[in-house]
């Protein structure tokens, strides 16, 4: 079972049906349609980046490499989003895929 960080922990165990109505929704979603595991982790890894989640984008990076995503493959699909959501918050993103890519010994 992954680790995952003490915040989300702590609310799976105090909405432990909320979080079970979650994941339901998320599993539904990937599964109404026809992309693949490694293209829907970069999509959400993107979509991350976009709202500056950093938590999400380290969650997405990794379950991008699991899918089989290359880090050149993660990192353009951060970089590519430089005319959407601007450099700083690209810059920022980037960073946060350079955690998970250290941790990993992929960088």
């Amino acid at each position: 079972m992954p680790k995952y960080p003490g915040q989300y922990t702590s609310i799976m165990k105090r909405y432990k049906s909320v979080m079970t109505s979650l994941e339901k929704l998320g599993k539904a979603t990937k599964a109404a349609g026809p992309l693949n595991k490694k293209t829907l982790e970069l999509v959400q890894l993107a979509a991350a980046a976009a709202i500056r989640a950093e938590g999400s984008v380290h969650s997405h990076a990794r379950r991008a490499l699991e899918a089989g995503a290359k880090p050149a493959e993660i990192q353009h699909a951060i970089i590519v989003l430089t005319s959407t959501i601007g450099f700083p918050t690209v810059s920022a993103a980037l960073s946060w895929v350079d955690d998970v890519l250290k941790k990993q010994g992929t960088k």
